[in-house]
């Protein structure tokens, strides 16, 4: 199957009538995955065809986007997909580590049954990953996970951020996550393990500390490669 066949095959999963929010998530997880690399042209016509819609949705879903800083419109080319500066990357790194600080202080949404079956399972998923590393599943358990966490913040304004600045980190975090993938793999088991615990005990505060120290592993590798010479995707 090529790779026409198998984003064709994923818009479908999602239904016949995408709306601009389905779009923007998969156009997302296809830049966090690298399958749209940095400089890549998305093209409003063809993204339409592809998902079955008119352009507006699809226009929209590039707008909110570039919003996030992963895409721009360039003149005479269209919109392209982009990489953030290093300072960019290490600003938005800063960021994440203070709003995982928030998690638990901020409107937090006290963890429940809901919470720990959904981190549960994806410990279960993860723990898979030992058996054969997988770059999709490693990148979709991580979103899910975000997503699980952003429903422990009561907080609008905060959960916002949160998905914002995730979003704007992944796709440097998967660079690095590629060339280590035992490592990440490990690293994401005690993660998932120590939230489990925290959300066990009821602790949203835990789960913003443990959030923290894990933010702050990858912040430390993303900075050691970029003091070797960089990050390249290619």
């Amino acid at each position: 199957m090529n790779a026409i066949d198998d984003k064709s095959k994923a818009a479908a999963a999602l239904g016949p009538r995408m709306d601009a929010s389905a779009i923007q998530r998969l156009l997302v997880e296809r830049i966090c995955l690298l399958r749209y690399r940095p400089g890549d042209q998305l093209k409003e016509a063809e993204l339409a065809r592809e998902f079955g819609v008119s352009r507006t949705p699809v226009r929209d879903a590039l707008n909110r986007i570039s919003h996030l800083g992963m895409i721009e419109s360039r003149n005479g080319v269209g919109t392209v997909v982009v990489r953030l500066s290093e300072e960019q990357i290490r600003h938005v790194y800063e960021m994440r580590l203070e709003l995982a600080c928030l998690i638990g202080k901020l409107s937090p949404v006290a963890p429940g049954p809901a919470h720990l079956a959904a981190l549960q399972g994806l410990l279960q998923r993860a723990r898979r990953l030992r058996d054969g590393f997988k770059a999709d599943e490693y990148v979709l358990i991580n979103h899910e996970l975000h997503e699980v966490i952003a429903s422990m913040i009561g907080n609008s304004s905060l959960r916002s951020m949160w998905l914002q600045t995730y979003v704007q980190a992944a796709s440097t975090w998967y660079m690095v996550a590629q060339t280590r993938e035992a490592e990440v793999t490990d690293a994401l088991l005690e993660e998932l393990t120590d939230l489990v615990n925290a959300v066990k005990h009821g602790d949203a505060e835990a789960v913003g500390f443990v959030q923290r120290i894990h933010i702050q592993y990858g912040f430390a590798k993303i900075n050691a490669m970029l003091e070797e010479g960089g990050l390249d995707a290619d």
